[in-house]
């Protein structure tokens, strides 16, 4: 062989054990290809919002959704929905667990769900930019250990009209405001002025009558209509007329904006925008979540004479007796590690991700989930700050007890409730005799929807036993049938014998 020859030789060789050696190395080894099983409401939305980027960051896992949404299926109207969701989880088997802050705590007790702490320590996961409140809800409820994540939380701000407050020498609304100071502040607007033209106090997208203000003040304050440790209705009481006061004077004053059988019901959507007081700068203040930025931002894309204004924001409604905390804030959705996955590896993979930065990121171009706990890539929309949302501290709500209170309760008591209430804004009753007999009636019609739920489970338990008798009657019939059989058997053997 020619000189050139071997040196072309050579280079061919070399060539062959680079690519050899790239490609062979131990340590590129190929990630095992892994499954995991992880509830959630519905598989669709699931992939649009998480799935299909994870998949996208780990191809080697493959996600399979068990869909919550088969509990309503198989329980019924009138079923046990946490014995449902507890059976349905035992059924299902799956690796990621989906719960509410109240089911996490539960499961925490039953030892069902993994603790976290190890694992973050372990990959050096950082927890620091989630929102802190939300971590120390989450170690509240698992005494001072970490059992879940969430990606996204829901909260409510107050948002204000800037221009209008300075027009009308009102003083700006301030943070930690609980719906008794905005109601005073509302109250300093003028009422003048025709239904098209005139301004309001205050609105919240689609109008509020007496009731659901009430709803709205008592839902802040943590007072419920019912205490379910005792079963009995508690609205004859001073913290209830309070509220119902509060809520009749705010609706006298004439600031509340409440269309009535008047207000949008169809229409494009310019006409939708044009029935909104506050998105057309009409109203001085409304409260909620980021949707009423998008609004404001779709408004001013869609209307061709629209007059933009100045926003502000700030924390609340919080508390009356705690002004740093708010009940408005809350978690959807926890993601947790069943305490028996055999793919708790990958599980945390999921939660890590859909926790982390990188998902946050790509995430906080739009508002279409609530807010991120994961902070640091929302702080604004459309040039508006978005910190007031992140100002206050959750107040524990535990709205489990209300479970317990059969369907059919409310089917009398709402029309007691619509009818004494209506009296009472009419004027033709007083407000502590329209609270009396809504308790002393609601009383009677909750004692009875109880006694028929207790009948009916009671029932229900009795036909379950019917079954069970009947199959073991069946068996021990059998049973019976082979034992004669068997004596008629030995009998004719030992004639035989004989």
């Amino acid at each position: 062989m020619s000189i050139k020859g071997m040196k072309k030789a050579l280079f061919l060789i070399m060539c062959l054990v680079l690519v050899a050696g790239c490609t062979s190395n131990p340590g590129s080894k190929e990630p095992e290809q892994q499954s995991l099983r992880v509830m959630f409401w519905d598989e669709n939305y699931f992939f649009q919002q998480y799935g299909d980027l994870f998949t996208m960051q780990h191809p080697n896992i493959e996600i399979e959704v068990v869909s919550t949404n088969n509990i309503y299926r198989d329980m019924g109207p009138d079923g046990d929905y946490d014995k449902a969701f507890k059976d349905f989880i035992d059924k299902e088997q799956p690796d990621v667990l989906m719960v509410s802050i109240d089911q996490m705590e539960t499961y925490i007790s039953e030892g069902k769900i993994r603790e976290l702490d190890t694992l973050i320590e372990r990959d050096k996961y950082s927890i620091d930019t989630i929102y802190p409140a939300l971590i120390e809800l989450l170690k509240e409820r698992g005494d001072n250990k970490i059992y879940g994540l969430t990606p996204n939380f829901y909260g409510s701000a107050i948002l204000y009209n800037a221009d209008l407050f300075a027009k009308h020498g009102v003083e700006l609304p301030r943070d930690g405001m609980s719906w008794y100071d905005i109601i005073e502040l509302a109250k300093q607007f003028p009422t003048e002025g025709d239904e098209k033209t005139r301004i309001y106090g205050f609105d919240n997208n689609w109008g509020i009558n007496m009731t659901q203000l009430a709803s709205m003040i008592s839902s802040s304050e943590g007072i419920e209509q019912i205490d379910t440790n005792s079963m009995k209705l508690t609205l004859n009481t001073e913290s209830w007329k309070k509220i119902y006061q509060t809520a009749l004077d705010a609706m006298k004053s004439n600031v509340f904006y409440n269309p009535g059988e008047d207000g949008f019901r169809g229409g494009s959507m310019e006409e939708y925008y044009q029935s909104q007081p506050f998105l057309m700068g009409r109203a001085a203040m409304t409260t909620g979540d980021t949707y009423v930025l998008r609004n404001l931002k779709e408004a001013a894309d869609a209307l061709k004479d629209y007059k933009p204004f100045e926003i502000g924001i700030v924390a609340g409604p919080a508390s009356s007796t705690d002004p740093d905390k708010s009940r408005n804030i809350g978690i959807s959705e926890v993601f947790a590690i069943s305490a028996n996955s055999p793919n708790a590896d990958a599980a945390w993979e999921f939660i890590k991700f859909v926790n982390g930065d990188q998902f946050a990121k790509i995430k906080s171009r739009s508002l279409n989930n609530g807010l991120l706990s994961r902070m640091g890539y929302t702080d604004e929309y459309n040039g508006i700050s978005l910190e007031a949302y992140y100002k206050l501290k959750p107040l524990p709500t535990d709205y489990s007890g209300m479970r317990k209170i059969p369907n059919g309760f409310y089917e009398k008591f709402q029309p007691l409730l619509d009818t004494e209430l209506k009296a009472v804004e009419d004027n033709t009753k007083s407000l502590d005799e329209a609270l009396a007999k809504i308790e002393a009636e609601g009383q009677v019609a909750l004692d009875q929807a109880l006694k028929e739920q207790e009948e009916k489970k009671k029932e229900e338990e009795a036909q379950g036993g019917s079954s069970e008798g009947s199959a073991d009657d069946s068996a021990g019939t059998a049973d019976s049938s082979e034992g004669s059989d068997g004596a008629e058997g030995s009998a004719e053997n030992s004639a035989n014998e004989g």
